[in-house]
C-alpha cells in the first residue's frame, strides 16, 4: 500500500467480533536486544513482526547474532555475548527504540559502529544519549544531534555513573540501563531533573532485563543501580501491543460495538493500557487529559475527542513533537482538514473542539499521515463515522501493525483503494 490512498467506508453499524492485536513493539525490541547480548539461545514468542522489529533483527544479524524466525510470532536468537562491528552502517529506518537501544549497547562493543536511519529518523533527537555516553568516556559523535551516530568503542565505560536528561524520551534511560548490565562494574544512572518521558516504559525495560538475568535496584525514585551480570539466554513471551489495542478499543466505542481483543485491559503491563479507562468514558471523556504517561495512545484519543460530547484539552504531550513526526501538528492538521477549527494548538497543548454531529456527515478530507503509522491508524477511526475520509500512505502502518487494515476488514469495514 505504499504511496497510495485508502478511503474508509463507514460501516453504519456497531463493529463486533474478535481481533487479536500483534505483539508489543516496545517489548519485542527490548527482548531482541537482550537476547542478542546474551550467551546462548533464547526463544521469543508472541513477538511482533513489523518494520521496526525487523530493523532490530537485521541489525543483530549484521553483527553476528543468529536470528531465526520459525513462525509468524517467534524469534529464536542465538548470541555469543558480543556484537561484532558490522561491515556497513546499521540502517534502522525510523525505529526509535532500535536506534537508541543499540546506540548505548554498541558503546560497550569493540570497534567502529555507525547507527543510521531514514530521513525521518535523521530528524529525531539523540543528543542527550550521545552526551551521556561522551561523559562516560565513549568516543561517539552525532554532529546534527540526530542520527547518524558514529561510535568507536573500546569495550568499557571510563566511569560507572551517569546523569541523563530524559525529558525528551525515556528511551535514553532504557538504553543505558540495558547496556549497563554488560559492563565490568556496578553502574548508577541518575535523572537530571524530575522530567522523564513515559516512566512506565522504564518498568518494561527493567522487567525484560530481569527476565534475562539482570539485577537492578532503585536507591531513589530518580536513580537506578545495575549490577554487571551480563545476560542469560531465556525463553520469553511477549504480551500483545497495548498501543495497537487502543485502535480496537476506539473502534468499539465509536461504533457502539463489542470487540474482543483476547486480553483484558488490566492484564497489560505497557503504559498505553492506561488509555482504556479514558476511551471507555467516550463520549463523555474528561475535559483535560494528561498524555504524559500514555503518549502513543494520544492520537487515538484525540481523534475520538472530535466526537466527544464536550471539548478536550490534551496536556503533557510536548514529547509528541519529536516522535515519528510532530504528532501534535499532524493531529491538528488532520482534524482541521476534516472541519476547519476542529482542533487548535496552544503551545504544546492540543485542544479538540468536539462535535458529536460530525458522525454521519460527508466531509471529504485527505489525511496526511506524514509517514506515521499512529496518525494513519487513529484517523481510520474518524472514517468509521464520517464519509469520504481518505488516508494517504496507508502502508505506513507496517511500522508496528502490518495487519491493521486486515483487522478492520475482519470486523466488516470496507475500503475504496486507489
Amino acid at each position: 500500500m505504499k504511496n497510495d490512498r485508502l478511503t474508509i467506508l463507514p460501516p453504519g453499524r456497531p463493529l463486533s467480533g474478535r481481533v487479536s492485536p500483534p505483539g508489543s513493539k516496545s517489548i519485542t525490541n527490548r527482548a531482541l536486544l537482550l537476547a542478542g547480548l546474551a550467551r546462548g539461545t533464547s526463544r521469543l514468542t508472541g513477538a511482533l513482526k513489523s518494520d521496526d522489529t525487523r530493523y532490530m533483527a537485521d541489525a543483530l544479524r549484521a553483527m553476528g547474532v543468529a536470528v531465526d524466525e520459525p513462525d509468524a510470532t517467534t524469534f529464536v536468537v542465538t548470541g555469543t555475548g558480543k556484537l561484532n562491528p558490522p561491515a556497513a552502517p546499521l540502517f534502522l529506518g525510523n525505529a526509535g527504540t532500535a536506534t537508541r537501544f543499540l546506540t548505548a549497547a554498541l558503546a560497550l562493543g569493540h570497534g567502529r559502529y555507525v547507527v543510521d536511519g531514514d530521513e525521518h529518523m535523521r530528524k529525531r533527537p539523540i543528543r542527550p544519549l550521545v552526551e551521556a555516553l561522551q561523559s562516560l568516556g565513549v568516543s561517539i559523535e552525532a554532529p546534527t544531534g540526530c542520527p547518524p551516530v558514529t561510535i568507536d568503542a573500546t569495550g568499557a565505560f571510563a566511569r560507572n555513573r551517569v546523569v541523563i536528561d530524559a525529558g525528551l524520551s525515556s528511551q535514553y534511560v532504557s538504553a543505558l540501563q540495558m547496556a549497563a548490565a554488560c559492563g565490568s562494574a556496578p553502574f548508577e544512572i541518575e535523572l537530571a531533573g524530575a522530567d522523564i518521558g513515559a516512566r512506565g516504559y522504564i518498568d518494561l525495560t527493567l522487567a525484560a532485563m530481569r527476565a534475562f538475568g539482570a539485577k537492578v535496584s532503585q536507591p531513589t525514585p530518580a536513580s537506578w543501580r545495575i549490577e554487571p551480570t551480563g545476560y542469560v539466554a531465556t525463553d520469553f513471551h511477549i504480551e500483545p501491543d497495548a498501543s495497537a489495542a487502543t485502535y480496537l478499543w476506539g473502534a468499539e466505542v465509536i461504533t457502539g460495538g463489542s470487540i474482543d481483543i483476547g486480553t483484558p485491559s488490566a492484564a497489560f503491563t505497557q503504559p498505553d493500557a492506561k488509555a482504556h479507562e479514558v476511551i471507555s468514558a467516550f463520549p463523555r471523556m474528561p475535559a483535560v487529559i494528561d498524555g504524559s504517561q500514555m503518549q502513543d495512545a494520544i492520537p487515538t484519543i484525540a481523534v475520538l475527542a472530535a466526537f466527544n460530547e464536550t471539548p478536550v484539552r490534551f496536556v503533557g504531550i510536548a514529547n509528541l513533537r519529536v516522535k515519528e513526526c510532530d504528532r501534535i501538528r499532524a493531529l491538528s492538521t488532520g482534524l482541521n482538514n476534516i472541519r476547519a477549527g476542529l482542533a487548535v494548538e496552544e503551545g504544546d497543548d492540543l485542544v479538540v473542539h468536539s462535535d458529536p454531529t460530525l458522525a454521519g456527515q460527508s466531509l471529504p478530507a485527505e489525511i496526511d499521515t506524514f509517514a506515521d503509522h499512529r496518525i494513519a491508524m487513529s484517523f481510520a477511526l474518524a472514517g468509521l463515522k464520517i464519509r469520504d475520509i481518505t488516508i494517504l500512505d496507508p502502508g505506513c502502518v507496517a511500522k508496528t501493525y502490518p495487519g491493521y487494515w486486515d483487522a478492520l476488514a475482519a470486523l466488516g469495514v470496507k475500503f475504496s483503494q486507489e
